[in-house]
């Protein structure tokens, strides 16, 4: 089928768009057929589903997995995780499981603050801005309280707001920098209805009735800030060097200390290096995320703008080893939210909560966070000893050997001559076609 531009798709029915889109599969009926039957059974449950997002025809499955003994603060937690990456899992697992003997994750700071922006531009006197700014700043604030009030009673509401002088980088720019607390939701729909009434409240203000090109001041947008570096959580981790004998891969424990020590140091030095270790941070960050309904869009964009707050992108984890301990730490910023949004909407979304105890968002903040040290921890071991492909590539031979259809003797075979040596596809595939597939 030619592609074509389509116009009203939105009007149509599921059954309608999910046929219209099958046509261009190459074989239409079973590709319907197949989006059709990843969509939950249940009426209620499908419809809550679809309403979730727009022109919504199928469902994305990922593997849902748990990492089991995940310690945080002396708490016990069995962590849901969504995440197509086997060894992500394996790793994570391996790792909390060495800490958990050793004391597990502690949350070491928590900060809930998130922030977001009016942006006006301001066209008067700099001087008749300012001295009318503690009247702006109360009439503002009375406004916001029929909106912060529900907030408010559940121990949320406004911190602060501020204003924001921003003319050195664009003329007549200014921001009114509103700083919330949101308690167990994330908040996003909550900061933006604030930063809007706020825009509504300084036009009112400023208005005096005359129209808009002679008015001085001109809102030009409301918007939450995704950079969330007053919403942060520091979790660590320590042993006795001699503890990490039984995972140095024969090492000696003082060299392989040493060696932990540089791979983060290097992290921090080296942009290179540094985003793929905080790729490796994020391994574990987003597949709890995604579990538990939360925003890793956001998370990701967070971090990132939190690892080049210096004015050089760098790792957001370390290592240190002091008096014969090895130490560990991440800070993370970090905006979750346990109520509201899809974690009341999605079904796997809230039993993951519910297997996690039900949390608040500060308790799931240190278990993510705990989760992100795990798994990079994992993976910064594997790079100083056997390397990353030996153990990554273990956990893929089950996938390649689907993708090349093998039978269960060929997979029987294959897994006990793969033992102990690199997996690679080519390999693989030359020792199947070897056995006569």
């Amino acid at each position: 089928m030619r592609t074509r531009i389509l116009k009203g798709f939105s009007k149509l029915t599921e059954n309608q768009k999910r046929n219209l889109i099958a046509q261009y599969c190459k074989d239409p009926e079973g590709a319907e057929g197949e989006m059709k039957s990843l969509l939950f059974a249940d009426p209620e449950e499908r419809k809550n589903f679809l309403e979730l997002s727009e022109n919504t025809i199928s469902s994305f499955h990922l593997p849902y997995g748990i990492v089991p003994n995940v310690v945080v603060d002396g708490k016990v937690y069995h962590v849901p995780m969504a995440i197509e990456e086997s060894s992500v899992v394996a790793a994570a697992s391996h790792s909390t499981r060495f800490w958990a003997e050793h004391g597990g994750f502690r949350v070491k700071q928590l900060s809930t603050i998130k922030l977001g922006h009016v942006y006006f531009r301001w066209f008067g006197e700099p001087a008749a801005l300012l001295q009318r700014w503690d009247q702006l700043k109360a009439h503002l604030l009375e406004h916001l309280k029929k909106v912060t009030a529900s907030m408010v009673h559940r121990g949320g509401g406004v911190i602060s707001l501020e204003l924001i002088d921003e003319t050195r980088s664009i003329e007549n720019l200014y921001k009114l920098e509103l700083e919330v607390d949101t308690v167990n939701s994330m908040g996003a729909n909550f900061i933006n209805t604030c930063l809007e009434d706020m825009a509504e409240g300084l036009e009112v203000f400023f208005g005096d009735g005359k129209e808009i090109n002679d008015r001085e001041c001109q809102v030009s947008m409301a918007i939450l800030s995704n950079n969330t570096a007053k919403c942060t959580v520091t979790v660590e981790a320590s042993c006795q060097i001699d503890s990490l004998s039984r995972i140095t891969e024969g090492m000696p424990v003082g060299l392989f200390a040493d060696k932990m020590v540089l791979a983060y140091q290097i992290a921090h030095m080296d942009t290179y290096r540094a985003a793929t270790h905080n790729k490796g941070i994020m391994n574990g960050v987003d597949a709890v995320l995604i579990a538990t309904g939360n925003d890793f869009r956001a998370a990701e964009a967070a971090t990132h703008a939190y690892a080049s707050r210096s004015g050089q992108y760098r790792g957001l984890s370390w290592c240190e080893v002091r008096d014969e301990v090895l130490t560990l730490g991440l800070t993370l910023p970090l905006a979750v939210g346990t109520v509201g949004g899809i974690t009341n909407l999605h079904p796997l979304a809230r039993l993951s909560l519910e297997i996690l105890g039900n949390p608040s968002a500060r308790d799931l903040m240190g278990i993510v966070a705990a989760v992100g040290l795990a798994t990079n921890f994992a993976s910064v071991r594997s790079l100083v000893t056997t390397g990353i492909q030996k153990g990554h590539m273990r956990l893929h031979l089950s996938n390649m050997l689907n993708a090349l259809n093998a039978d269960e003797e060929q997979r029987k075979e294959a897994e006990i001559h793969f033992r102990g040596k690199k997996v690679s596809y080519s390999a693989v595939k030359h020792f199947i076609n070897g056995r006569g597939h």
